[in-house]
């Protein structure tokens, strides 16, 4: 940041700057110096955005879909930010997908701000720095957040952890809808979108989908045929999101939800910051060396080995200023 002091560029992001606001979010997906004090900064402003999680599985067309609901979002004076979360390369750690055009439609809409972030290897494709660009977004003055992520599996449920409402887009034909209860999206979807409705089956999938349908946070789950493609089916999905939004947005059930997420949140950045420090204070030790060789020669076992580092690790975060004792001592 020795361009733009972070006083102005936090000032910048609140006035919805979108240069400033893109500079914030590679700030934080950097780990730039100065990027907590910058969070810290627009935190307190944070918390008006309606935050919407889009997964499913690849190909069932998501980024179709959410150039649709920006549209609509669009037609009703709302400003939306869309955060598109990536696969990271294996190379570069950049996102992959992350030089395509998206909803190219909207690229010149002042109102309409959006970015593709690398989802760095995090299990639930979307990455703790993901987060905080959608804290940036919201403290921006968007009305509306879309959070799309890549739909690579299972661990898309981590998607919950982040939005106010998740829609799960499944498609006919492909048995997506045994897909989605396999891979637990069924615990985190609130509408369920079932895109390509002008295919054959998506009666089918409606049908079995209507099986397991359940209530979550005293809302009742809903399925709906859509077609991105002919815009089949958007306004009245758009019709479910503001009824879901109107609901429970101030509900018990909705700051339960949201203490939860903080809580899993924090939980997941202490591991996080615990294990970068363990790997700094192993890395050369000759504990660690001396263990590795007793691994190796069968002295001692994996699981052994791991406890002991354990200790190590903790006894010397314990006594940070600990001396080795001196020899004769």
């Amino acid at each position: 940041m020795s361009v733009i002091q972070l006083p102005e560029l936090s000032e910048r992001v609140l006035i919805g700057d979108r240069k400033a606001v893109s500079r914030a979010i590679s700030s934080i997906e950097n780990h730039d110096k100065g990027s907590d004090d910058l969070l810290k900064r627009l935190f307190p402003h944070t918390g008006h955005a309606f935050t919407i999680g889009i997964t499913g599985p690849p190909g069932t067309g998501k980024s179709s879909l959410v150039d649709r609901m920006v549209k609509i979002c669009r037609t009703e004076g709302k400003k939306v930010a869309v955060l598109a979360v990536d696969p990271t390369s294996p190379v570069s750690g950049g996102a992959i997908l992350g030089d395509r055009v998206r909803m190219i439609e909207h690229s010149l809409d002042p109102g309409v701000y959006i970015r593709s972030m690398a989802s760095r290897g995090d299990e639930g494709g979307l990455s703790r720095a993901a987060r905080n660009a959608i804290r940036v977004l919201d403290a921006a003055g968007n009305d509306i957040i879309i959070a799309e992520t890549v739909g690579i599996g299972q661990a898309e449920v981590e998607i919950v952890q982040v939005a106010d409402l998740v829609i799960v887009v499944l498609m006919p034909e492909l048995g997506d809808e045994i897909q989605a209860i396999k891979a637990g999206l069924m615990e985190i979807g609130d509408i369920f979108a079932i895109n390509k409705s002008d295919l054959p089956g998506s009666d089918k999938v409606i049908y079995n989908l209507e099986t397991v349908l359940g209530k979550k946070d005293n809302w009742d789950q809903e399925a709906i045929k859509v077609s991105a493609k002919t815009g089949e089916g958007i306004e009245e999905l758009m019709s479910l999101v503001e009824k879901y939004h109107r609901t429970l947005a101030n509900s018990e059930a909705a700051r339960k939800r949201r203490l939860a997420n903080l809580s899993e949140e924090l939980i997941r950045n202490v591991g996080f910051v615990l294990s970068q420090r363990a790997e700094e204070s192993l890395r050369g030790n000759k504990a660690l060396e001396t263990i590795v060789s007793k691994v190796a020669s069968r002295q001692l076992d994996p699981e052994s080995a791991t406890k002991l580092l354990v200790e190590t690790v903790t006894s010397n975060h314990a006594n940070p200023h600990r001396r080795a004792p001196r020899k004769g001592a």
